[in-house]
């Protein structure tokens, strides 16, 4: 929202991690399975771009056509992380997003994708509900509402904030004190 970057030891080892799930010169196919890193998705209905970590393209008799391959293929977004996996829904939204992006470029329905945690060095399958699109969706427009308005939300700190590189900016424990305009009303009430 405000445009502001902060990067710690955990945002570096992000990178690292991303840096071969980005290169999008890396593309491979291994038996039925065409491989792509780095792809730039963006869907005009929703109004939003981005890239993918990777999309798996998986051959498959009811997918679609893709330039230079024979055959039809269902599309599988992945997306990598650094750590574990969250109690919170924001990868797996995130996910469902890039999935919705990908739709609507390639005019599929795409039923679930997958996340690779780094600390565990596995994957976790996401199944994509009707549900958390329509929440998408009206995160996006309350989103866009905040950014009409010139907004930043305030965060209910959590126990992840200890580690966001973004808390010196942010600054989550002011959040437990008092507001200015409560203090003043206090203060002139006396």
């Amino acid at each position: 929202m405000e445009n502001q970057w902060q990067e710690n030891v955990l945002t570096v080892e992000g990178h690292a991690l991303h840096d071969k799930a980005h290169d999008p010169a890396l593309k491979e196919k291994r038996r039925d399975c065409i491989i792509v890193r780095g792809l730039r998705v963006s869907s005009a209905k929703l109004g939003v771009s981005g890239e993918c970590d990777v999309v798996e393209f998986h051959k498959d008799d009811a997918g679609v056509h893709i330039p230079c391959y024979a055959g039809t293929y269902s599309v599988v977004p992945v997306e990598y992380k650094h750590g574990k996996p969250k109690t919170g829904e924001e990868d797996h939204l995130q996910l469902q997003l890039q999935a919705m992006c990908l739709e609507d470029m390639f005019c599929v329905d795409i039923p679930y994708g997958y996340i690779y945690y780094g600390a565990i060095r596995h994957r976790e399958k996401v199944e994509f509900s009707q549900e958390s699109r329509q929440d998408i969706l009206h995160m996006l427009q309350r989103i866009r509402d905040y950014i009409r308005k010139g907004y930043t939300p305030r965060m209910k700190p959590r126990k992840c904030c200890q580690k966001c590189s973004l808390r010196e900016l942010c600054l989550p424990r002011l959040q437990k004190q008092e507001s200015v305009k409560s203090y003043l009303e206090k203060r002139l009430s006396e």
